[in-house]
């Protein structure tokens, strides 16, 4: 294996593993915003408990965040200098507002949520919580802007040297991919965290412990996930993937499957792609909604693979493929359960229909698997490309970093990181089995009679 091919499986692996515990904390975080004023309006001190349950999650998946992000920001020297090197006048400015402004906001407000409690105002601790989600919302919206930049270059100058500088701060800021690509991501994020919020829920309810809280965490969760899982459909899926369809065509072929140009192209549901044949395997498609779903009518052409020169074909073809399907499969699935479950919270039915509680209570890995497919589907879709038609990905790496450095690092992070994996399962594990009411703390206030 070359060093290349390391080097991407390197930062893949960093970058995916990392992934994983921001997007709980982005969506905790509007979570415990709304328990918490829930907790001002009803004055019902169980909704507190219910927040420094959640904040004690939150804090053990922020830290970990913090462990696992900063080599990423390594590897940009390490494993692609040379990308680092062309591009660093462009995309080091968001990252450098994330750490500067958002990340330090988040951690600061964290503290004082965390500690402060006794010592702060009811209002005081509430925006304190406020100030902790708004910090987490603002760091990953610069971080989708260096990211959207990639995918869809703005506001930028080439210098005579080879290296991209910014040439309108605001124009870089305002890149319509990165409003269309935060609000998509950002849902996801809320998505995770109302699964894993309704999952606790529907365990203390199955096993009818810890009192109302199980039922608060289902009807916040269920509530939070049904409007996330609509909104990551529309609008947010679908005009990010009419704008991804308007300026990477290729890579909405490649994730469609569609080799050849088609009037009123179909949408494959199922299938295995070909790609030395040119065609889906064992196709279940259903005609004319791609077209549909792109152009706004059945009779519009879409763009195959076929016009486009086979060395700007998205690499990995098949993974991109599977990626998209297994994201957008498992979000018809959420969208489907929230609905289910939020239609049996309305009528009072859901905290006895255990039919639905086992389902919630099971999915609660998927969203993960979800969103880490549809970062596949955007970064491989992107490729052969580090920044889509300037420059490519064989052109970015560390050309002196060999494959047995890659390698032997690789190994290293991966050993690294299933210590982590055991510690954060360890103490969310122990967290979700003390349950909220902890001994020593006292719960008052008005009973939750219509949670």
């Amino acid at each position: 294996m070359d060093a290349l091919t390391l080097h991407r499986i390197h930062f893949a692996f960093t970058i995916t593993y990392h992934y994983l515990f921001p997007q709980l904390t982005i969506g905790l975080a509007l979570l415990i915003v709304v328990l918490k004023t829930m907790a001002l309006r009803t004055d019902d001190e169980r909704y507190n408990v219910a927040a420094r349950f959640w904040a004690r999650i939150f804090s053990v998946n922020f830290l970990i965040g913090v462990v696992t992000g900063i080599p990423m920001e390594f590897q940009f020297g390490t494993n692609w200098s040379e990308f680092a090197r062309r591009t660093g006048g462009v995309i080091g400015q968001p990252l450098a507002m994330e750490g500067v402004f958002s990340f330090f906001l988040e951690s600061a407000f964290l503290g004082l949520f965390l500690f402060g409690e006794k010592r702060l105002s009811k209002f005081a601790h509430w925006g304190a919580a406020l100030l902790v989600c708004l910090g987490s919302w603002i760091s990953g919206f610069f971080i989708i802007v260096a990211d959207a930049w990639m995918q869809h270059p703005v506001a930028y100058r080439l210098l005579p040297n080879g290296v991209y500088e910014v040439s309108s701060f605001w124009g870089l800021i305002m890149n319509p991919w990165a409003w269309l690509q935060y609000a998509h991501t950002m849902s996801g994020a809320v998505i995770t965290g109302a699964f894993v919020m309704s999952a606790v829920g529907a365990l203390y309810v199955l096993q009818k412990r810890e009192g109302d809280y199980g039922r608060i965490f289902l009807k916040l969760g269920v509530t939070a996930g049904l409007v996330s899982c609509i909104a990551q459909i529309f609008p947010t899926g679908d005009l990010h993937g009419k704008y991804v369809a308007r300026h990477q065509p290729v890579a909405i072929a490649g994730m469609e499957g569609l080799f050849h140009s088609e009037k009123g192209a179909p949408i494959v549901l199922m299938g295995q792609p070909d790609v030395e044949a040119q065609r889906i395997d064992n196709p279940l498609a259903v005609n004319k909604v791609l077209s549909f779903l792109i152009y706004g009518t059945t009779a519009a052409e879409v763009n195959g693979l076929d016009q486009y020169p086979r060395d700007q074909w998205p690499t990995t073809l098949p993974l991109l493929f599977y990626s998209y399907h297994i994201m957008a499969g498992l979000g018809t699935y959420f969208a489907a359960l929230m609905v289910i479950a939020a239609s049996l919270l309305w009528r009072g039915k859901l905290y006895e229909a255990r039919w639905v509680l086992w389902p919630i209570l099971l999915s609660f890995p998927l969203p993960y698997i979800a969103n880490t497919a549809g970062w596949m589907t955007a970064e491989i879709g992107r490729q052969p490309w580090l920044v889509y038609g300037l420059l490519r990905t064989s052109e970015g790496y560390s050309k002196h970093i060999g494959a047995g450095t890659s390698l032997f690092s690789l190994l290293g992070f991966l050993g690294l990181y299933t210590v982590l994996s055991i510690l954060w399962i360890v103490l969310v594990y122990t967290t979700i089995q003390k349950g909220p009411v902890q001994s020593g703390q006292s719960v008052s206030g008005r009973s939750l009679t219509t949670a």
